[in-house]
């Protein structure tokens, strides 16, 4: 009996601990889990709009986003920068994806939205591999979209008349490239076609041809990407700044973001898309850049 009581008083003794121990411990995990959240879960609704360049980079990372925060809703649409830009100023969506600063933009407040630079893009022109050049003066490039030369044997190319591909005027990617690689030249007229896809298409499939695409589409043989001025079309080219044709994409808001919307942009900058995800979509992280632009194409060394 005597013993009985030990035994019953020492299981007591190791319940109470183990009880004490649990409540602490329970304690101190319930913290670390709110602090790592913010104190909250994220929830709510997020629509983007802009960018058709942007879309699939901005899709893929909203399908990331809600799978790690279910109670998050994220709408992706295209639409053009324009778009974009234009909605998140009225207040329809809460992001508005851009390829150019909302400043360049006629008729957006651009004092009114907030610019976050999630990602670079490295555009530069393409050519029908059988025209014979792999390199190309930026002098001689805009001869070329311009009109006054209108043969690839003035380039050192074959004896072929030059087709040009050309984008809308409200392209993104079109004004990128008028104004790093054209020098802000207007291009002659030519086939028009906003598709990157379709471009790269229409260029393998025509003799002659020229257009410019982003550095993504250079995966295979189908089209040539050409140095320009000996300096080759690289992601570490652009990144150090010896490269010239390149842009950021952008994610604006009006004002600054707060709730879902800031988690996500925060998402895009985290390094999981930035060493990841941009990779994978053709886009090369801002936090690797070693220069700089403004709005106004002034070049910086970070």
């Amino acid at each position: 009996m005597k013993n009985f009581k030990k035994f019953s008083l020492l299981m007591t003794i190791v319940a109470l601990m183990v009880f004490v121990a649990a409540c602490g411990g329970g304690t101190k995990d319930t913290n670390k889990d709110t602090a790592d959240k913010g104190g909250k879960e994220v929830s709510g609704s997020i629509v983007v709009s802009g960018s058709t360049a942007m879309q699939p980079l901005v899709a893929a990372a909203a399908e990331q986003f809600m799978a790690d925060n279910p109670k998050v809703d994220i709408q992706v649409n295209a639409g053009g920068s324009g778009t974009g830009l234009s909605q998140v100023a009225e207040g329809s969506v809460q992001i508005g994806n851009s390829d150019v600063f909302a400043e360049e933009k006629e008729g957006i407040p651009a004092d009114q939205l907030v610019d976050h630079k999630v990602a670079v893009v490295g555009i530069t022109a393409a050519v029908n591999p059988d025209v014979g050049i792999k390199d190309i003066s930026k002098d001689n490039l805009i001869k070329v979209f311009t009109g006054k030369i209108t043969n690839w044997k003035d380039v050192g190319g074959k004896d072929q008349k030059i087709v040009l591909v050309n984008r809308p005027d409200a392209s993104g990617t079109r004004a990128v490239f008028n104004k790093f690689g054209l020098n802000g030249a207007t291009p002659a007229e030519g086939i028009t076609e906003d598709s990157s896809n379709t471009v790269k298409k229409i260029i393998n499939e025509t003799a002659g041809a020229v257009g410019y695409l982003a550095f993504s589409y250079f995966t295979d043989d189908k089209v040539t990407p050409l140095s320009i001025d000996g300096v080759e079309p690289t992601d570490e080219n652009v990144q150090s700044g010896k490269f010239p044709i390149w842009a950021y994409e952008h994610s604006y808001t009006k004002g600054e973001p707060s709730g879902a919307a800031k988690a996500f942009l925060d998402y895009l900058m985290s390094d999981n898309v930035q060493n990841n995800l941009l990779k994978a979509q053709g886009y090369l992280p801002v936090t690797k850049m070693k220069v700089e632009r403004d709005a106004k194409g002034n070049q910086t060394n970070k």
